[in-house]
């Protein structure tokens, strides 16, 4: 366990909801535009998609947040 609090767990947790502010307006700006004419079943599969490709570099975010490594 750390002594002292670090500046990167306040920072990542500003930055994160600040990245996840910015990715969800654009998802919410484009993505209806792109595949609304799509069939309901693939339009149901792409928000899915969309909707949890942002955990992808989250766990290299939280390293980094803990540890100050991004490995």
């Amino acid at each position: 366990m750390r002594d002292k609090p670090t500046w990167r767990i306040p920072i990542g947790i500003l930055g994160l909801l600040a990245g996840l502010t910015v990715y969800s307006i654009v998802i919410a700006r484009y993505a209806p535009g792109l595949i609304g004419a799509w069939p309901i079943w693939l339009q149901t599969l792409a928000y899915v998609i969309l909707g949890v490709v942002w955990l992808l570099p989250l766990k290299r975010f939280l390293i980094w947040m803990e540890t100050g490594r991004w490995g």
